[in-house]
């Protein structure tokens, strides 16, 4: 069993910063695939940006150039370093983790119990 910890969530003000983490149990990102989501209140759950274990990535269209997923595979953890954060940024973002074919089928077998990210003025 693998358990994912996030942090780094937070209010922010338009225009800011935050840089969250997904610490697991075990080493896992370096082998796997790792994904992070957001929900946003009254919204289907939806997929940010995912990172195969070789580094390749993928981002939703509304965060490409803003968002930057990485990972540490020393730490066993892994981020998404969010810039220029806009209104509908906010949710509560969870990462996941799972099998190389997670990155193409969404189907991710470990899941984090999410952190808050709240841009407001």
């Amino acid at each position: 069993q693998v358990q994912l910890v996030e942090s780094g969530g937070g209010l922010v003000q338009p225009g800011g910063s935050l840089r969250l983490s997904c610490a697991a149990s075990r080493d896992i990102f370096s082998i796997n695939a790792m994904g992070w989501y957001r929900q946003a209140p009254g919204k289907q759950r939806e997929l940010v940006a995912p990172i195969m274990w070789d580094g390749m990535t993928n981002y939703v269209e509304a965060v490409k150039g803003r968002f930057t997923i990485s990972r540490d595979n020393a730490k066993n953890t892994g981020y998404l370093q969010m810039n220029s954060l806009k209104f509908e940024d906010t949710a509560v973002y969870y990462c996941a983790a799972g099998p190389n074919s997670a990155y193409y089928t969404r189907n991710y077998d470990y899941w984090g119990q999410g952190t808050q990210v709240t841009v407001s003025s």
